[in-house]
């Protein structure tokens, strides 16, 4: 637990505030709600309404600055991790295994995204409007989608696994403004020829929605194999540009995150893989465990 006494102008709606007044002085015990006990350390900006101030004193103001006593708490072993990984990579079933061993919400900006437009929010809905017209949704409109899920208490509590997103420099930089810095920054690095193999011998079951490797996972029987499709992006020309693309943004993103980064060998079995993660959490709970963090004022 963090606490610090300031002297502020305006109080934020966002937080919740009990006070005690005075024609004199006032003082102000701020609780943070939730959603800011898991942010990463970062300066807080704390503004009271000087209307409210008056209303609260009887129209009178004072000459004494306002003085707030602020306490801030965070679970101090509560993950924050961001995973990254080309097309095939295996990162799905590495956000599996993390999740169901930490107990981490798991948040995709994809699956985010359809479920806004499912739910018929504001964010949803304007989402919808611009890939209705063939148009990709802005980063904004994703990266609030993004915010809000991370402030839901179920992921303020448990701590949170953020997969496949930022993508770009201009959205780790946006969260960044938001106050949302992971522990951790996971990239799966997987060799192109395995990465190509991979794709390019996945099939879909249109009946069941099972994916298949024709090498890796093949189908039960001739009926199954009989009916599966390929996606018409799992050629090794389309994936050979997707990677292209995923190299080029990443990059960009570890600028950003270039300290906290570990790299993932991802072209051994998927046990060997989650071992080295595995590790890496590991020692990252016993370093705050260690040294639990608080926010600085």
């Amino acid at each position: 637990m963090a606490c610090a006494v300031i002297s502020c102008p305006n109080l934020n709606p966002n937080l919740k505030a009990s006070a005690s007044l005075s024609q004199s002085s006032f003082s102000a015990k701020l609780h943070f709600s939730s959603q800011f006990s898991s942010l990463s350390p970062s300066p807080l900006s704390l503004r009271c309404n000087e209307n409210l101030l008056r209303r609260r004193l009887g129209g009178r103001t004072s000459s004494v600055s306002p003085t707030f006593v602020v306490v801030a708490s965070a679970k101090p072993d509560s993950l924050k991790i961001m995973i990254s990984g080309p097309p095939a990579s295996g990162k799905g079933t590495q956000c599996e295994l993390i999740t169901k061993k930490y107990d981490l919400v798991h948040i995709a900006a994809g699956d985010l995204l359809r479920a806004e437009i499912a739910s018929g929010s504001e964010n949803g809905r304007r989402a919808k409007e611009f890939m209705e017209k063939g148009k990709l949704v802005p980063n904004e409109i994703v990266v609030m989608m993004v915010k809000d899920r991370l402030l839901q208490s179920d992921a303020q509590e448990k701590g949170w696994l953020l997969d496949g997103y930022p993508r770009s420099q201009s959205q780790a930089a946006a969260l960044k403004e938001l106050g949302f810095e992971p522990d951790l920054f996971i990239l799966l690095e997987v060799s192109e020829e395995m990465l190509v193999e991979r794709v390019v011998g996945r099939r879909l079951d249109p009946v069941t929605g099972r994916i298949y490797h024709l090498k890796y996972s093949p189908p039960e029987n001739e009926e199954i194999a009989a009916r599966l499709t390929q996606r018409f992006d799992d050629t090794e020309e389309k994936v050979k540009l997707r990677l292209r693309t995923h190299h080029q943004n990443v990059e960009a993103v570890l600028s950003m995150y270039q300290d906290i980064t570990i790299k993932v060998n991802g072209d051994v079995s998927k046990e060997e893989v989650f071992a080295q993660i595995d590790s890496a959490l590991e020692k990252l709970i016993k370093q705050k465990k260690a040294t639990p963090g608080a926010v600085a004022i």
